[in-house]
């Protein structure tokens, strides 16, 4: 029996205090649609696990669970808590992708320009190259944007045209970050350094304004970092920085090909992944939000994406006592923030 059958969510009633035990308990999630894996309950430490907190209406307890274990390749169980059906219709990826091309984002453009970029290390969210140009001869600087780990997307000549207001491109335009990116690994170090503090992970924000509102919420609540993905999902430019009221200067931001993956690692380094999710059945505040804790905001139109959502441990949400059903992403990432930080204060 490994480390992960062995653990059990803490609750209380509201008259007795004792506390049930329970496996195979699905955690879920807040804000957003989008739906995601079961996963066991479990208890940071004793002492957390001892925590009474009685919640009046709700007549329920807070979920806690332990350090995670490894044994088992830091994901949930399959046995006691089978993942419910996560798939979903379509979610209109082709849109997402040209909402984040619409955001304004500082560029150059020419081969020397963005040569010279690249040389001093500038980095570079994404760069567009003419149809046909590709493996000829920008093939050399290519090979060096993408050995940088930009994104690379061809388009016809008029839309370089139209995106450089007919500047001389030369075929080439590359859109540029308004700071340096980081390692997931720094990000990582850094929570570790401030006592496990609470990790961001993005899926699909494509507006600028909700961005910047995300990483100054990030920086009011002491987290560590924010991740996002290299494609679908708006970068760091100007705007963004713009709307975080310079907290873009001081929450360093990591860039990732793949978020599932990203969550892996995290998982490995002792991470609880939470998902916000409209249509979970746990409450935010029922959570034990104590430990290492990664929070997980998809967009507003669509949730979090299916593999992301599957990789979540627990899935929360944010009780909507009107006719809309979910919040503002930067408005959802800031409430669960700040709980965690009152938890942590408690």
């Amino acid at each position: 029996m490994n480390n992960r059958q062995q653990s059990t969510f803490g609750r209380r009633g509201q008259s007795s205090g004792a506390r049930d035990q329970s496996t195979g308990t699905r955690g879920q999630s807040s804000g957003y649609k989008g739906q995601a894996a079961g996963s066991k309950g479990r208890d940071f430490s004793s002492a957390t696990s001892a925590r009474s907190d009685e919640r009046g209406s709700e007549g329920r307890g807070r979920r806690s669970f332990p350090a995670r274990g490894k044994s088992n390749g830091g994901r949930p169980d399959r046995e006691q808590g089978g993942r419910r059906d996560t798939r979903r219709d379509g979610r209109g990826g082709a849109k997402r992708e040209e909402r984040a091309e619409a955001a304004p984002m500082e560029y150059i453009v020419g081969r020397r320009a963005i040569l010279e970029a690249i040389k001093s290390n500038r980095p570079i969210n994404k760069v567009l190259v003419q149809d046909g140009l590709i493996n000829s001869s920008l093939g050399d600087i290519i090979a060096q944007v993408k050995a940088q780990g930009a994104f690379v997307q061809t388009v016809s000549r008029a839309k370089l045209d139209e995106l450089s207001n007919k500047a001389t491109h030369q075929g080439l335009l590359a859109y540029i970050a308004a700071k340096e990116y980081v390692e997931l690994s720094d990000i990582i170090a850094r929570s570790k350094a401030k006592k496990n503090a609470p990790i961001l992970l993005l899926d699909g924000i494509v507006d600028p304004m909700n961005f910047g509102a995300i990483l100054r919420s990030a920086d009011g609540a002491g987290a560590a970092g924010v991740i996002i993905p290299k494609r679908r999902a708006v970068p760091l430019t100007g705007t963004v920085a713009k709307a975080s009221a310079g907290a873009i200067e001081h929450v360093p931001v990591a860039r990732v090909a793949n978020l599932s993956q990203a969550i892996a690692e995290l998982k490995e380094h002792g991470y609880w992944v939470v998902g916000a999710d409209a249509s979970a059945k746990e409450n935010y505040w029922q959570m034990d939000l104590t430990g290492p804790i990664v929070f997980v905001i998809g967009s507003e139109g669509s949730g979090m994406g299916r593999l992301v959502a599957e990789h979540c441990d627990f899935l929360v949400k944010l009780p909507m006592r009107g006719e809309l059903n979910s919040l503002n992403a930067g408005v959802a990432a800031a409430v669960l923030l700040y709980d965690a930080v009152r938890q942590k204060s408690n």
